[in-house]
């Protein structure tokens, strides 16, 4: 019979697993991480809307607007200005029709005909606010928490804060429109200041959205494995405890598996046609939206922890910059997205995703209710709406208003760093908790701001 540990062998023991616990997450910076609390949500696909969607043509009714029709917003307002207005431009009231849909009788606008049908998944926050009016530095605050580059982004946090679920896939995947990138570019999906693992992958369009996945013709799978095997061999003895150098095989482990499994991930062939039609991939019009929507579910499923796509590219690309003629733009924008987000959000529920998915839809600022040019609306970054559904929200609501012109958030008012931190909270991090030492200072997503919204979760 063994003899019992003594006090001292007992913490040596421990001392002994908490050092090598940490070696092995140093030797794979991706490995899986426990949350701070019981989370809510295991991932999270984030729409972003490039432009600036008109919150009261889609989600935030101004009836009282009509009343005003003709005259330029009341001084008590602020009537900001900006680069393309005065202030003093006439009011435009809203020409789209909005009926109460659901068991919730959530308001929403006739250019969201299928999203309507969700209604009682959604959560509209409708009195968000950022500090910026110009596109690429609010961009950058809504992904990142700063209106500057070089600030790690929402993505890179989570994947920072959590690891990945899957040894095979990327923890955190991007896909961009095709035609062009957003205004801010590849700021919005970078690590900056954190480790480069934790950096969106980009997956292009196309059949091959991952490039150099396949090796060479004259290289079969055997003698790749062994090549790889011999490498890590090489690698592994020279490491010796060297958790740099581990953590690179460790990509290279990643990138090597890809090989094998991300081709499944990102082939649409197996889907059935139902799924196909319902996404809109049989329609010019949502073909392409709807593809990288179906490709997100088949990569959240498969266990990549974070994935972002984007409606609308750079300046010379079609966006939501409705400055010319609102109802045009928006018409056009929403026949893109409208019905693959509501099949995303079905398709979801019925696979049991949707309870522990977040879906986030947002912008980087949103419109004016006076008119810019006769049909088009100004950047409003003072209150305009973003929404999330499923991932322990709370849906069927409305949380928060704007005054009665839907310019300035006045109800329930949501910061950037509030919006942050109430993604954290689903997926079981504390903004606070979660930091990074740089340059001498625990830097945080929510920098030191940031409220939880209690009223979203569910």
């Amino acid at each position: 019979m063994n003899a019992p540990l003594s006090r001292r062998e007992l913490l040596a023991g421990v001392a002994l697993n908490a050092l090598l616990a940490r070696d092995a997450r140093a030797a794979n910076p991706l490995a899986a991480k426990k949350p701070h609390f019981e989370p809510k949500a295991k991932r999270v696909i984030f729409m972003f809307m490039v432009g600036g969607p008109s919150q009261m043509d889609l989600f935030d009714p101004k009836p009282g607007l009509a009343k005003w029709a003709g005259k330029p917003l009341p001084e008590s307002t602020g009537r900001p200005k900006s680069q393309f207005t005065t202030g003093n431009e006439v009011i435009l009231p809203s020409t789209r029709k909005f009926a109460k849909h659901g068991k919730s009788g959530l308001e929403l606008s006739d250019l969201l005909p299928h999203l309507a049908t969700c209604a009682d998944d959604l959560c509209l926050l409708r009195a968000c606010w950022c500090s910026n009016t110009v596109h690429a530095p609010a961009m950058y605050e809504l992904h990142t928490g700063r209106t500057l580059m070089g600030w790690p982004n929402l993505g890179s946090w989570v994947t920072y804060g959590l690891g990945s679920v899957t040894d095979n896939l990327p923890a955190y995947c991007v896909m961009p429109q095709p035609e062009g990138v957003p205004e801010g570019g590849a700021p919005c999906w970078s690590s900056a200041f954190l480790p480069p693992v934790y950096q969106g992958t980009l997956l292009r369009p196309g059949p091959n959205p991952i490039i150099n996945l396949k090796p060479p013709a004259d290289t079969g799978p055997e003698q790749n494995r062994r090549a790889f095997d011999l490498v890590r061999k090489l690698n592994a003895e020279q490491a010796k405890g060297d958790a740099e150098l581990e953590a690179r095989t460790a990509s290279y482990e990643l990138a090597f598996k890809m090989q094998a499994h991300a081709p499944d991930a990102v082939d649409l062939s197996k889907e059935t046609a139902a799924t196909k039609t319902a996404y809109g991939l049989d329609d010019k019009k949502t073909a392409d939206f709807g593809t990288r929507l179906l490709l997100a579910r088949r990569l959240v499923e498969r266990g990549v922890r974070f994935v972002s796509v984007y409606s609308g590219g750079g300046p010379l690309v079609t966006q939501w910059d409705a400055h010319d003629d609102v109802d045009a733009n928006h018409e056009k924008m929403c026949g893109h997205v409208d019905k693959p987000i509501a099949a995303l959000l079905k398709d979801l529920k019925q696979r049991g995703l949707l309870k522990d998915t977040l879906v986030v839809w947002c912008s980087e600022f949103g419109r004016t209710p006076n008119s810019q040019g006769g049909k088009g609306r100004d950047h409003n970054p003072l209150g305009y709406t973003m929404w999330l559904a499923g991932g322990g929200t709370k849906g069927g609501q409305g949380v928060g208003a704007t005054d009665e012109f839907g310019l300035n958030a006045v109800d329930d008012v949501v910061s950037v760093n509030d919006f942050h931190a109430t993604i954290l909270h689903l997926l079981g991090l504390d903004h606070e908790k979660l930091t990074y030492r740089h340059s001498g200072r625990d830097e945080r997503l929510t920098d030191v701001g940031g409220i939880v919204m209690e009223k979203v979760l569910a």
